[in-house]
């Protein structure tokens, strides 16, 4: 009787409220967010948006290419009337063979993206560009991109250098914490002024992350990622994000002649 009656409070208690405290026990509450990460986590003083190319060149073309597309990118950068400029161009020389990529700068944004678009498509020599570029690829593909925050704006610089641009692609609802934790991280990576440029997709392949970097030499590289676990807080940064991470890829690349990243 007594075991009958206790059993009948139980189910009473525990029916009455979805917030039961056995119930707790398996419901994981969650704050929700209460704005867009790409708010978040991008400039609020620029309105900078990022358009990164992968281009897949017919092996023999290459030099060709290359120079086709100096050529046009000349061109932009000399006509005001085109609201976009090329920040690098680059040859990957270990990763995917044969492939050039390019980053672009579109200031004032998607207003500013379109702009250039509708421009372009009105441009002859633009399409005939175009066209005879076409003959080149095997394939390409690109991607929208803001900046984090807490990386520089990516600027002209001398050179030779040579740049690795390593690509993140995190788990879907991570984006957050990868930023928070890299905020805090990113002065590990400063002192030899390899840090180019962060940006995280918008447009095209989601929860995608770009580091930028730029060193004299592989041996420079080398030293320059060794130095960084030296450093007290470069390892805790490491052992929480790695675990953010779908996959990761990185490529070594060599700029172009054009190109304002030397």
């Amino acid at each position: 009787m007594f075991a009958s009656l206790i059993s009948c409070l139980f189910r009473s208690f525990s029916e009455s409220s979805d917030k039961g405290w056995f119930r707790s026990l398996f419901v994981h509450k969650v704050d929700a967010r209460k704005d867009a990460h790409s708010n978040l986590l991008s400039k609020k003083e620029t309105s900078n948006l990022y358009k990164i190319q992968f281009h897949n060149v017919k092996p023999e073309c290459l030099d060709a290419y290359n120079n086709l597309e100096a050529e046009v990118q000349t061109r932009l950068h000399q006509d005001q009337d085109f609201p976009c400029e090329v920040v690098g161009s680059w040859n990957t020389w270990y990763g995917e063979q044969d492939q050039a990529v390019h980053l672009w700068r579109y200031r004032g944004g998607y207003p500013a993206l379109t702009e250039c678009l509708q421009k372009l498509r009105a441009n002859k020599e633009y399409l005939e560009f175009r066209r005879e570029r076409s003959k080149m690829l095997i394939s390409r593909r690109n991607q929208l991109l803001l900046e984090f925050s807490f990386w520089n704006e990516p600027l002209p610089r001398k050179g030779p250098n040579l740049y690795e641009l390593r690509t993140y692609n995190l788990k879907p609802g991570t984006m957050i914490e990868w930023g928070n934790r890299w905020a805090r991280a990113i002065k590990y990576r400063q002192e030899n002024n390899e840090a180019v440029g962060g940006f995280f997709s918008q447009i095209g392949d989601l929860y995608v992350v770009h580091h930028l970097w730029a060193y004299e030499s592989l041996q420079s590289r080398e030293e320059t990622r060794n130095s960084a676990w030296q450093k007290e807080g470069w390892d805790v940064n490491v052992y929480y994000t790695v675990p953010l991470l779908r996959s990761m890829e990185s490529r070594l690349m060599i700029p172009t002649k054009s190109s304002p990243l030397q």
